[in-house]
């Protein structure tokens, strides 16, 4: 997925200025897709020319004007062409694999200290998928495709921080006979 696929699909929800779309990728979409606000505003404007958004400016009383984005036809018919593209998974990338990888050439007690940071990580995003999933998600009707959508993002996200903690945990295990 592109930044531009991850932006649309925010406002096809609803208008947004900038500033809301990059707090959105900080609650929302962004557990899934990365971006910086440079990167969301960099996008905005090629979205612009490309006529995927339009945009209208919301003047402000003792505030600086701000401009709302919303999606437009053009950019609601990319999103369905995209979505109808398949995708294969993405390759893994990831320094830590790497480092196991060479474990009796790297600092194995480090490695064993950052897979220990990663599993505190992964176990504080279940908790927090799992918050929104009790709070938000409880009883979700089965007929709304955009809530039903959401639902499955978030279990896919609840498997992978499982999925982690297992790994680190095994990880972990297997590591502590081998270090002094």
């Amino acid at each position: 997925m592109a930044l531009a696929e991850a932006i649309l699909v925010c406002l096809a929800e609803e208008p947004l200025t900038g500033y809301e779309l990059a707090k959105s990728f900080d609650t929302s979409i962004g557990f899934f897709w990365r971006a910086d606000h440079q990167q969301i505003y960099r996008e905005l404007k090629r979205l612009r020319e490309n006529d995927w958004v339009s945009d209208e400016l919301v003047v402000q009383q003792g505030r600086p004007n701000k401009r709302r984005y919303s999606i437009t036809a053009t950019g609601r018919a990319h999103l369905m062409e995209w979505s109808q593209q398949s995708q294969t998974p993405p390759p893994i990338k990831d320094d830590l694999l790497v480092k196991l990888y060479s474990l009796a050439d790297v600092d194995a007690m480090a490695v064993r200290e950052q897979i220990a940071e990663r599993l505190a990580g992964h176990r504080d995003r279940l908790r927090l998928y799992q918050r929104i999933a009790d709070t938000i998600y409880r009883d979700v009707p089965n007929d709304d495709p955009a809530t039903v959508g959401r639902l499955l993002g978030l279990r896919a996200g609840l498997a992978y921080e499982q999925a982690w903690i297992r790994w680190c945990t095994d990880a972990l295990q297997r590591l502590d006979p081998l270090l002094p």
